[in-house]
């Protein structure tokens, strides 16, 4: 799943979805029927986020929100292609937390996302999280697989930064230091 965030066939997505696509290359379906092949554009290294480019002008975009002003207990709707068969579907819940972190394959940890019981399964994964408006404020990124009902998005505004850089040409890139902290006892 991903979102088309501008007109030009920019597409945002997870890295672990476009993660193993074949000379960097993705098949893009849109819910018209429409194939495009898209080209990996870039990955960005400190999020599960990816951004896919097709050579297709005047495509639908999504309209992009804000996820800074959410409140916990708001409505939200995830979008995505549950297990890859039930394409387009949508279901519904609640804002259940701000400011998560897990723990992903790999051993990667993914910070500041947004926790929902919308129901998220894989294929799922790159799709949009919307709020009542229909404007996009998270990407499905994973589950609690010791749980039942637990989902987590990306916000919008972490993947903000990348969209940008995508449309100006630029590659992708996030400062960061690779220093980390951790608690440690007296003994």
């Amino acid at each position: 799943s991903g979102v088309i965030y501008d007109a030009n066939g920019w597409i945002l997505t997870n890295r672990h979805v476009v993660e193993g696509a074949t000379d960097e290359q993705v098949q893009v379906e849109l819910k018209d029927g429409r194939q495009f092949v898209g080209r990996i554009y870039g990955i960005d290294t400190l999020t599960d986020l990816a951004i896919v480019k097709v050579d297709e002008p005047d495509l639908p975009v999504a309209a992009i929100g804000s996820s800074d002003g959410l409140k916990i207990g708001q409505l939200v709707i995830a979008i995505g292609s549950p297990l890859g068969m039930y394409s387009f579907s949508v279901t519904s819940g609640i804002l259940s937390g701000k400011g998560r972190d897990i723990q992903v394959d790999g051993g990667q940890r993914i910070t500041n996302l947004l926790q929902t019981d919308a129901a998220i399964n894989p294929g799922n994964s790159g799709g949009p999280l919307v709020d009542a408006t229909g404007a996009v404020v998270g990407i499905n990124t994973a589950v609690a697989t010791d749980s039942s009902g637990i989902g987590f998005a990306i916000p919008i505004d972490i993947a903000r930064p990348i969209m940008d850089q995508a449309l100006a040409g630029e590659a992708l890139t996030r400062p960061w230091i690779g220093i980390r902290f951790e608690s440690i006892d007296q003994k």
